[in-house]
């Protein structure tokens, strides 16, 4: 039964896909998420990006790897992300 649980609630986590663009920090790396959002009276479309620090326990990271990250309990001050891959 509580694997069931487990389960449904790691589905409803957030989750990102994004770039390492930084692993200089011992278990941490930076990942940037981009997007695109729509100007709403020109119509323009741009691309917006914010960064995310992930904990990331192998230490295995490098820039440039394409990762996926998981919302979840607060690590430290920044890190509120995991690197699921």
């Amino acid at each position: 039964m509580s694997d069931q649980v487990t389960n449904t609630l790691k589905v409803n986590t957030r989750t990102l896909r994004g770039k390492v663009v930084s692993n200089s920090m011992e278990k941490t790396v930076v990942v940037a998420v981009s997007r695109t959002k729509s100007d709403p009276l020109y119509k323009k479309r741009y691309t917006v990006t914010k960064r995310y620090m992930a904990h990331n326990e192998g230490d295995i990271l490098n820039i440039g790897d394409e990762v996926t990250i998981q919302a979840s309990r607060p690590i430290s001050r920044h890190k509120k992300w995991v690197v699921i891959k």
